[in-house]
């Protein structure tokens, strides 16, 4: 499962997010997108669990939960819609990788 996580602080590392998601399951991989620019974090970014229960968990557990002084936002990611162009409207997803968040509203 693809995991999508913003709000993080800026100076956090690939292995800082992967220690936090290894405590509920085995992760495939990790991606903090960054500024193509300046390389910097623009506090987000992505990590795969190949076990969709334990990714759930992870889900549960982490989301809201403060990461140096920020709570994180984690839910599941979602293919980014194909096609292109034009038009307003939508709704609020960050998009990044192909991916973007599914906020939960409840």
């Amino acid at each position: 499962m693809n995991i999508y996580v913003g709000n993080l602080p800026y100076q956090t590392t690939q292995d800082d997010l992967k220690t936090q998601f290894e405590q509920y399951g085995a992760v495939e991989s990790v991606n903090i997108i960054q500024d193509r620019e300046t390389g910097r974090s623009k506090g987000f970014g992505f990590v795969v669990m190949p076990d969709s229960a334990a990714a759930q968990k992870a889900i549960d557990s982490l989301n809201d939960k403060d990461m140096g002084g920020r709570k994180m936002k984690v839910n599941e990611a979602r293919p980014r819609a194909e096609g292109g162009g034009g038009g307003g409207g939508g709704g609020g997803g960050r998009r990044e990788g192909g991916f973007e968040s599914r906020e939960r509203r409840w």
